[in-house]
């Protein structure tokens, strides 16, 4: 240990066995980290944004737009770099979209924040502006631009979904993923104790299979999993399914490990082989004598055993994965079993964790079959079969679609959408900058500069679709000032709706024109980005330490 302190390290009057940035330096480095890592996922902003391709040491190809995607197959070392990265995977966690627009509002929160240190404001007032700002703009979002949708009709549903996904790779195929996205997540609606509406997105199955084109891709009422039936001779569909769901195999009975039985009569050897096949077969039997109908078992099945249920009518499916057994039992009403044994030591079913269903049936899929269960007892399931080209393909149709289904579960729970195509953004810049002149201290500046910040994110989408982004800022910014002046009954109120049509480089009413974002994404997204900008702003110091160095083994040669 003595050693750690020898080092005499010039940057830092401190004697450590590593090193010490401090101060401007340390924030600068910070900054630059931030900014490098938003230039590189900015490009994939909008509509009309461009794709990345990611290669992987094993040579695995990713292509992606979307940004938690991309930073998470990113190595990022720098340690305020890995900060922007779990934010973004914290803003698709919770909303599921925006999570490019976070990590570029955060670099430039910070860009800014720190040329007003270089300009002698002290870090502590301009963390106090931006939690001033942070405030009222969510205040501001809640109030003025969110559009409460009381009785959700489709429309609304279907314009979020479609804005989610013109972004991806399925926006080119009109409003054909985004009616898909809200069928299947509308058939899962649940209640929970409180008697308000939930929409999992876990209950929405998504399978992927490689050909055809993907308007062939389909949706139905149902739980799906890629597994056939056990045997040929079990029948293509059973109707009121009595479903037991068991993480343990179904195979001849082998002793331990360890378990030795020593025997004087050759005789007996064939007895006990018998036992241990009649030990499973007694488990099957009782099974069967429970009513139980359809066995999902996450590992094996005998072929002696699997007869015994086919010639019992009774159908199995084995190697189920873990996690689609969990949401089997879950849906259907059943338990995860692990085993037969009781408190008494014996073994027996309990009724009570068999689950049922209405039908499930083995379905063909392109070249495989998969077992489709309809009409669970518990909980609703939806499935969505993808058909796609290719594997980079369909994965990234899946992480398209996936955000789509979050963009409209958090709007089917709050209420609440905004107009996108930058209006939001707009808006608060011009909302701000005239509630920053009402202060009268230095929180001002830093107000001002958040304001500015948040224009990032118009001036990227205009760049990104080739158009002149000063100029369409600069007709944007008029327009929201002069919504913001108006009266509530001034023709000039509308105009608070208008955003940016990159596809024709103008302005337009993004609410008639359908392009709306739930509004809590757009909350989530200023306080994820203010609180990730703020936690590096307070960075003053970094003492990173060396490894200590191992002692040579002087035999290590031999």
């Amino acid at each position: 240990m003595s050693g750690i302190f020898s080092t005499n390290n010039q940057d830092s009057a401190l004697f450590i066995g590593g090193s010490r940035v401090s101060g401007q330096e340390v924030r600068a480095q910070n900054v630059m980290a931030a900014l490098s890592i938003a230039n590189v996922i900015k490009t994939s902003l909008g509509p009309v944004g461009l794709d990345k391709m990611l290669v992987d040491d094993v040579g695995d190809v990713t292509i992606s737009n979307d940004g938690a995607t991309i930073l998470q197959l990113l190595e990022v070392e720098h340690p305020a770099g890995k900060i922007l990265v779990k934010l973004a995977q914290q803003q698709d966690t919770e909303v599921g979209d925006g999570t490019t627009s976070v990590v570029i509002i955060a670099a430039e929160l910070l860009r800014r924040a720190n040329e007003l240190i270089k300009n002698h404001i002290h870090p502590a007032t301009v963390i106090t502006g931006y939690r001033l700002a942070c405030k009222e703009a969510c205040k501001f979002i809640a109030d003025q631009m969110a559009l409460k949708v009381d009785k959700l009709g489709r429309d609304p549903l279907v314009s979020v979904a479609m804005t989610t996904i013109s972004s991806k790779i399925l926006g080119t195929y009109g409003t054909f993923f985004a009616d898909m996205a809200v069928d299947s997540l509308s058939a899962v609606k649940t209640t929970d104790f409180r008697g308000k509406a939930r929409y999992p997105v876990n209950a929405v199955n998504i399978l992927k299979a490689k050909g055809a084109s993907a308007r062939e891709s389909s949706y139905f009422t149902g739980y799906a999993l890629y597994r056939p039936f056990t045997s040929p001779a079990m029948k293509r569909a059973l109707k009121n399914p009595k479903i037991l769901v068991i993480d343990f195999d179904i195979t001849k009975t082998r002793m331990k490990m360890g378990v030795n039985i020593v025997i004087d009569n050759p005789d007996e050897l064939e007895a006990i082989r018998k036992r241990e096949m009649d030990i499973s077969r007694e488990r099957a039997r009782m099974i069967l004598d429970a009513g139980v109908t359809a066995v999902f078992s996450t590992r094996g099945i005998d072929d002696v055993y699997v007869k015994m249920f086919a010639e019992a009518g009774a159908i199995t499916v084995t190697r189920v994965p873990k996690e689609d057994a969990r949401r089997i039992a879950k849906g259907t009403g059943a338990s995860l079993i692990t085993t037969l044994a009781n408190l008494d030591g014996d073994e027996s079913i309990d009724v009570s964790s068999i689950g049922s269903a209405e039908l499930v049936e083995q379905v063909r899929l392109s070249d495989d079959d998969i077992v489709v269960i309809r009409g669970a007892k518990e909980q609703r399931a939806s499935t969505v079969i993808l058909r796609g080209a290719n594997d980079y393909m369909l994965d990234e149709m899946e992480r398209s679609f996936h955000d789509s289904l979050c963009a409209v579960k958090r709007v089917l729970e709050s209420g609440a959408v905004v107009p996108g195509g930058g209006s939001v953004e707009t808006a608060l810049d011009v909302y701000l900058e005239s509630f920053a002149t009402t202060l009268g201290s230095r929180e001002q500046l830093a107000i001002v500069e958040f304001a500015n910040a948040l224009l990032a994110i118009p001036k990227q989408l205009s760049v990104n679709a080739a158009k002149d982004s000063i100029e369409l800022i600069a007709k944007l910014r008029a327009y929201h000032s002069a919504a913001q002046k108006a009266t509530a009954n001034s023709s000039h109120s509308a105009l608070k709706n208008y955003g940016l049509d990159l596809y024709e480089g103008k302005l337009r009413d993004n609410v008639k024109a359908g392009v709306l974002e739930p509004a809590m994404s757009k909350i989530k997204m200023l306080k994820s980005a203010t609180e990730a900008a703020i936690n590096i702003l307070r960075i003053d110091d970094m003492i990173k330490l060396l490894p200590e160095k191992q002692e040579e083994d002087p035999h290590a040669h031999m």
